[in-house]
């Protein structure tokens, strides 16, 4: 099951105002577990004002990754001046400067847009690894593997409550949910996914194995759906459904195979209904499935013979 990143700390611990006397704990030893970044303001600065807020905004989007201390140089001017001293640009403000395991390792100056202070802090937490969650990735697709959904759905879930946007979690819970029959749930989950993930290759997927699974509780008699195909070849709307019987019956390389058949006898057939069944058999599997390649080069060669 996935562990909590040790280095997580609570949303309060997250941002703090820094001093002389503390800046050694927060910033040098503490960017030694977890990256901080420091940002340098004064209360008279107007673009201080309006890069705060988005400093806190991104810091608090990134879970814990990474901690933010605020250094008002006017009441610390001897902290200040010490950096300064060892070389910090602070002539003038608003200067952001981010220190990894104790060293200043980027930085900027002045008022930049929100998706620049996100890549800043992006860049940032990457240094901190991922805290785990690869492991739990990992972990929970081989529970799936397994026929494990519960323990999978549950990892997976635990997995998007570090990170929400995280696409593989995303489309592993919602694999996990067709796995366990639950096709329901799956298309509900599907119907919140985050605007920015909505289009990755895990959720579409995913996406994908919800619409083969809906067909599946479709499907018709496989016997009968061959002797109809054997008895007439051009029936093609007895292939196409034999080809949706095989992938429900697990045999997608079959499956496969008739449709591209299909599509070779007549491929504006249905508005041209076997390459799209097609795309989303290859879009279920993994990129490198050997199915999925040799079936997306054969379909190749056949639109552009």
């Amino acid at each position: 099951m996935l562990e909590l990143n040790p280095n997580q700390a609570p949303d309060g611990d997250l941002i703090k105002d820094g001093t002389e006397a503390t800046f050694m704990a927060d910033v040098i030893e503490g960017s030694q577990e977890t990256p901080v970044i420091v940002d340098f303001w004064a209360t008279w600065c107007g673009p201080c004002k309006t890069l705060g807020p988005m400093l806190e905004e991104a810091v608090t989007a990134a879970r814990g990754k990474v901690k933010m201390i605020k250094i008002d140089v006017d009441a610390e001017q001897r902290l200040a001046a010490g950096l300064a001293q060892q070389g910090l640009p602070l002539q003038s403000i608003p200067t952001v400067v981010a220190f990894h395991q104790g060293r200043p390792v980027d930085m900027f100056q002045g008022a930049v847009p929100q998706s620049e202070v996100n890549a800043f802090v992006d860049r940032l937490a990457a240094l901190a690894g991922d805290g785990g969650l690869g492991e739990a990735l990992e972990a929970a697709e081989a529970m799936l593997a397994e026929g494990a959904a519960a323990d999978a759905a549950q990892t997976f879930a635990a997995i998007l409550g570090e990170e929400p946007h995280n696409a593989a979690a995303f489309g592993g819970l919602v694999r996990a949910y067709i796995a366990a029959d639950q096709t329901d749930q799956a298309k509900s989950l599907l119907d919140t996914v985050p605007e920015e993930i909505a289009t990755s290759p895990e959720v579409e997927a995913a996406r994908a194995q919800l619409e083969l699974a809906e067909q599946a509780a479709n499907a018709g008699p496989l016997g009968e759906l061959r002797s109809a195909v054997d008895a007439n070849p051009d029936d093609l709307q007895a292939r196409f459904e034999l080809a949706q019987a095989l992938h429900a019956a697990g045999d997608v390389e079959e499956a496969v195979t008739e449709l591209l058949e299909l599509f070779r006898r007549d491929r504006e057939w249905n508005d041209g209904a076997a390459k799209a069944q097609l795309f989303t058999i290859f879009d279920a599997l993994t990129p490198q499935d050997p199915i999925a390649l040799t079936g997306r080069r054969k379909l190749s060669s056949m639109i552009f013979a």
